[in-house]
């Protein structure tokens, strides 16, 4: 496998470290952007996390020779693409380009044209980016609003989840794990866990949340995972939250400052 991965950042990481000694790995960063179709030729395998501007800058740069490399094409995109359905399950049938993320539904409609394996990811949080990490800055806040909930997914999940694609047919397929649910539950038994007091509820216009943060709690869906369970079989590790951050809570992550939302954005991959 010669792997190709333009955009290298938290996620790719990760999937790089799983990979070591098994593929010859190139990384692109926005820096090295520039005539790197030599890359693109030989490569088996290509994968995009960079997220969109006004457009994708991957494919207005090189989307031409992408198309026409025949290597395998995948592609790191957000579960935003849905939008807000009032809490509603969504699956990958669920149409797309409502919500606020009008550029990210573009370029994952994009991708899928170029017959990539489209990985829609809701927040994502993993060793140094976690709930955990923002309670023991104490810079978490449980926000109130009512019948609110949030599908995440653990970084490790996702990077099995990439793998598992490998051998996937092309199409969208949401990786999130099997249990949405408020950010106060989470936050709440992440206090737990730390031994450290619960924060109170807040109301939302109290919160003082940055503009991105708050942008999240104006949309609310569940991410229904099973196509990736049917035709990659795939299975997140960590199938809710309390897994998760058990797991997380036996390690020492690094403290953060962080005003992220919930859990890190998939534009943060």
């Amino acid at each position: 496998m010669r792997l190709l991965i333009l955009g290298p950042g938290y996620t790719a990481t990760r999937l790089i470290a799983r990979l070591a000694g098994q593929a010859d790995i190139a990384t692109v960063t926005r820096e090295t952007f520039a005539d790197r179709a030599v890359d693109i030729a030989r490569a088996t395998h290509i994968l995009s996390t960079v997220p969109p501007g006004e457009d994708d800058p991957v494919l207005a740069a090189y989307g031409s020779e992408i198309a026409a490399s025949g290597a395998w094409i995948g592609y790191l995109s957000s579960t935003g693409v849905y939008g807000d359905v009032a809490g509603a399950w969504v699956d990958e049938s669920a149409p797309t380009g409502t919500g606020r993320r009008t550029a990210r539904a573009q370029a994952d409609a994009a991708w899928l044209g170029l017959g990539a394996r489209v990985f829609r990811l809701p927040g994502i949080y993993g060793p140094g980016r976690s709930p955990l990490d923002r309670i023991r800055a104490g810079a978490a806040a449980r926000v109130d609003v009512p019948g609110q909930v949030f599908s995440r997914v653990h970084v490790d999940d996702i990077v099995s989840g990439v793998i598992a694609g490998f051998d996937g047919p092309p199409g969208a397929y949401n990786l999130a794990d099997d249990l949405p649910a408020p950010q106060s539950d989470v936050i709440a038994y992440g206090c737990a866990l730390l031994g450290l007091p619960v924060p109170p509820l807040v109301p939302l216009d109290q919160a003082n949340l940055s503009p991105q943060a708050r942008a999240f709690y104006a949309e609310n869906r569940r991410v229904a995972n099973g196509k990736a369970k049917r035709l990659l079989g795939w299975r997140p590790r960590y199938a809710d939250y309390r897994l998760g951050l058990r797991a997380l809570s036996a390690t020492t992550s690094p403290a953060t400052t962080s005003t992220a939302p919930p859990a890190a954005s998939a534009d943060q991959r």
